[in-house]
């Protein structure tokens, strides 16, 4: 080998060495410390399955999994951070469907596309629900829908912003209800807690959120869920009609989403690594243990399907963008 990379021309022969050491450095995978990115700051949904996951990948990968918060424009920085980064397995990222679909569908200007990284696995989803206080006078979906109808631009909710899940869950209601975009009125607040508080402090009438942020407030009696997307009741809140059961089947594909993703053209033996590793944290009871304690329903799904999935969430939202011109070129 020494005596071939001599006899080479000086270019030929650097490329072949750095393709030799990086693949002794892949035959090992992994053989440091993995960085797993949220593109979302402490404590949200992002945040929760990310340190999820890296409590219980390392039994499987036989490294440290360390969680960076890189939170920022909807997700965006610590997205783009991650598709920018070296396509070697020790960057990968906790993709959300606000980083990785809705913005992608709606905001042509961002520096990547739903596709334009490595699909690990699905990890979990997050449903969402409807809820308004415990005191509101609206004690079903129904009730609030006739009241948006019967009072059109009075009744109010709060988002995380125009491009978020919480503002797109409220649309496709409107939507699937035959009401005008504008027949309620969005107010942003800065990430899904702050609209929780909102709520809750009585600033806004109702709120479509996932569960995980009212889960607790939910099941302490403070706020009363209106209805969750689940296909089935869930659970731990069994009181709670689904969105089926309310007349509005076509909600049940209004769901929060994490996934693992890498970089672009991440190699195979690194990817294989980590869908391996999934696929045990899948069986791993104190994981899904974890997960339902925060609200989040464990679907761990393989990388194909998991492709599939956001393809279906990504063109069903741009369509969505695009009938009431949310898209941003």
């Amino acid at each position: 080998m020494h005596t071939l990379i001599r006899s080479l021309p000086a270019t030929s022969a650097a490329c072949l060495l750095v393709l030799l050491f990086a693949t002794t450095a892949l035959a090992g995978y992994p053989n440091r410390s993995i960085s797993l990115v949220t593109p979302y700051g402490a404590g949200g949904s992002s945040d929760l399955a990310a340190r999820s996951l890296a409590a219980s990948a390392p039994a499987y990968l036989g490294q440290p999994v360390v969680v960076i918060n890189k939170g920022g424009a909807g997700g965006v920085l610590g997205t783009t951070y991650v598709n920018r980064s070296r396509a070697d397995g020790y960057t990968m990222l906790m993709g959300r469907i606000g980083s990785n679909c809705l913005v992608p569908a709606l905001n042509t200007s961002i520096a990547y596309a739903w596709d334009d990284f490595t699909f690990i696995g699905l990890v979990e989803l997050n449903p969402f629900v409807f809820v308004v206080r415990a005191d509101s006078p609206y004690l079903t979906l129904d009730d609030l829908v006739q009241a948006i109808k019967a009072h059109p631009g009075t009744i109010n909710y709060s988002t995380s912003g125009p491009q978020s899940l919480l503002a797109l869950g409220t649309q496709m209601l409107l939507d699937q209800a035959g009401l005008d975009a504008r027949a309620t009125t969005g107010i942003p607040y800065k990430g899904g807690g702050n609209a929780a508080t909102a709520l809750l402090g009585g600033h806004v009438d109702f709120l479509g959120i996932n569960l995980g942020p009212v889960f607790d407030q939910i099941k302490a009696g403070k706020l009363r869920a209106l209805a969750i997307t689940t296909k089935e009741r869930f659970e731990q809140l069994p009181d709670v009609p689904t969105v089926n059961e309310c007349g509005y089947p076509g909600l049940e594909s209004v769901v929060g989403w994490s996934a693992l993703l890498g970089p672009k053209k991440m190699p195979k033996p690194a990817a294989d690594a980590w869908r391996n590793a999934l696929l045990k944290v899948a069986d791993d009871p104190q994981w899904r243990q974890r997960a339902r304690q925060v609200g989040a329903i464990p679907n761990v799904l393989p990388a194909d399907q998991t492709k599939a999935f956001i393809q279906n969430q990504y063109e069903m939202y741009k369509a969505l963008g695009t009938k009431h011109g949310l898209i941003i070129k």
